[in-house]
């Protein structure tokens, strides 16, 4: 690490003196992408990053930011769910293929009117060689609600007993329709039958936690490595905030045979330049590139482009007079040029995104139509359209423009796009002058569960393969609203949708609510994101789902 640490300074240093040879070669640099050379692997870059002194398995990574937090009842963003997922597990895991198997319950049975689900739990340990019960699972389900963590609604979209009136306050979480019988046998109860219930548990919520050693760490858990206990295929084995992560192979799993790696160590390197040096010094094995970078790594062997389900938008603060005018937030939408930002600044194969849910995520049950399709792009239209939008929601509420804060973190696309969209602003719309407020990721994410920012640019990737992950987002009061957005219809529709069994009635219900949100631009949609990697091609066998946990690397190896 020392000399990972010595490499870092020497090419921050080299960057000073050098930087025009980076992302000049390219017509614009892109939010997410920057350009270098492509190189020719040597053979022994062929053979892996196995530690040939002592036989290991080795990749090495990197992550654009720290960990959050390790505490499960707590987390609720991408790094922290992958990250969850590979040091413990539930009673589902997506295998290769994204489909729920069996993970710490080796057995369900499900009553006849799909509302009863028994587990029974497999033999298995914590990493403090303690046994995985089912007063594990649940004890965390219940902690979740009892420290209002943020992803509490996923119960209420299992359709768990109980988990709407817990909520709403109307009952205690001890009241959450989850028994354990006893050590082997646990008992969940639902308002309905689901048939998401599955596919819901393999998300990092339903995680279990053993309830001495949370109760013994008290705040400090989850905080640093040694403060969590670990039931998956790795434990993390250290972890120095905002540097970097270690995973070693956890030889307690259940299933460690199954386990290829020994270790997996994970660098945080906000900078794509940096990763891109670290690529080329062969330090790393797999990286995310930004635009300016595309382009000259496009034809090498281990360039590839994954589209995603993920979202990019900007939330507009409710509270806010100039933004509870529905002209006011159309006109900001739509003088935004989305091609020209994913086409020119980004240049990764994102896509202009004008509406809420994705496109190629999901398919009506009937006939097999895509959401976005059925729905159509909202507020589409010219500069000239977005003007006259402009003064008349300036007329509207008395005003002759204003000044606003667009927050954003400080992740390098992100950044770019934030002065891409301050310049398009700027431009297309007198009187409106954008100061952008850059701030590291974590502080992003409190000002936004606080709603104490003017506009931010958020992130959204699908917790699972169905639009509601997207829909259930804009509820009164939801965690995951962050906008003081309320209303009562679009709440209604949400509720009829939870417990619509007709899954055509249902996917309706779907539809109308995005048409709520999107007609007045509640939120201005930006685009849909997409990777552009550079792996190893000795990488073999990582799994990426296309909703949370993202990153599995349970089966991943090493040629």
């Amino acid at each position: 690490m020392k000399k990972l640490l010595l490499f870092l300074l020497l090419s921050s240093f080299l960057l000073l003196i050098t930087a025009c040879n980076f992302g000049d070669e390219t017509s614009s640099e892109q939010d997410g992408d920057d350009g270098a050379t492509e190189t020719e692997n040597d053979s022994s870059e062929e053979e892996g990053t196995s530690d040939e002194s002592s036989g290991e398995k080795v990749i090495n990574l990197v992550e654009e930011s720290d960990i959050p937090t390790l505490d499960s009842s707590h987390a609720h963003d991408g790094i922290g769910f992958t990250v969850l997922n590979n040091v413990k597990e539930g009673l589902y895991r997506g295998d290769e293929n994204h489909t729920p198997q069996l993970a710490m319950a080796e057995d369900h049975q499900v009553s006849e009117d799909g509302t009863v689900h028994t587990f029974t739990i497999r033999d298995a340990q914590w990493s403090n060689g303690d046994p995985v019960t089912a007063h594990d699972f649940e004890f965390a389900w219940k902690r979740t609600f009892e420290e209002v963590g943020h992803y509490n609604v996923m119960f209420e979209t299992a359709s768990v007993l109980n988990a709407t009136d817990i909520i709403n306050g109307d009952k205690s979480p001890d009241e959450l329709g989850v028994e354990a019988t006893d050590d082997k046998t646990l008992v969940v109860t639902l308002e309905n039958a689901n048939a998401l219930f599955k596919q819901l548990l393999t998300f990092p919520t339903f995680l279990p936690q053993n309830q001495s050693y949370v109760e013994e760490m008290g705040e400090d858990y989850g905080t640093e490595a040694e403060n969590v206990l670990y039931n998956g295929p790795f434990v993390l084995d250290s972890w120095s905030h905002d540097q970097e992560w270690t995973y070693k192979k956890n030889p307690d799993y259940w299933d460690a045979s199954a386990v290829n790696l020994d270790q997996i160590n994970v660098n945080v390197v906000k900078e794509t330049s940096t990763a891109v040096n670290l690529w080329e010094t062969e330090e790393v094995d797999r990286i995310e590139l930004s635009s300016s970078y595309v382009d000259q790594y496009t034809d090498a062997e281990e360039f590839e482009v994954i589209e995603l389900p993920d979202i990019v938008f900007m939330r507009f603060n409710h509270n806010l007079e100039q933004f509870q005018n529905a002209n006011v937030r159309k006109a900001i939408d739509m003088a935004i040029d989305k091609e020209g930002l994913t086409n020119t600044i980004l240049n990764d194969g994102s896509l202009p995104l004008n509406g809420l849910v994705p496109l190629n995520f999901s398919n009506s049950p009937d006939n097999h139509e895509d959401f976005r399709e059925i729905n159509g792009q909202f507020n589409e239209g010219t500069v000239e359209d977005a003007q006259a939008l402009w003064e008349e929601g300036l007329s509207e509420i008395g005003s002759d423009g204003f000044n606003v804060a667009l927050t954003v973190s400080d992740d390098e696309n992100h950044q770019k796009a934030a002065e891409y969209i301050k310049n398009q602003l700027e431009t297309n719309l007198d009187g409106l002058t954008v100061e952008i407020n850059t701030v590291p990721f974590s502080a992003r994410l409190e000002q936004e569960k606080a709603v104490d920012y003017e506009m931010v640019i958020s992130t959204w990737g699908p917790d699972y393969s169905d639009p509601m992950t997207f829909i259930d987002m804009w509820v009164t009061d939801g965690p995951a609203n962050r906008m003081d957005f309320s209303n009562e219809e679009y709440d209604e529709l949400v509720q009829q949708a939870r417990v619509e069994t007709d899954a055509a009635a249902r996917y309706e219900l779907l539809l109308q609510a995005e048409q709520i949100l999107m007609d007045e631009m509640h939120i201005a949609p930006l685009y849909q994101g997409a990777y552009s990697m550079l792996t190893r091609t000795f990488v073999k066998d990582v799994v990426h789902h296309p909703a949370a946990p993202e990153w599995d690397y349970k089966w991943a190896d090493v040629e």
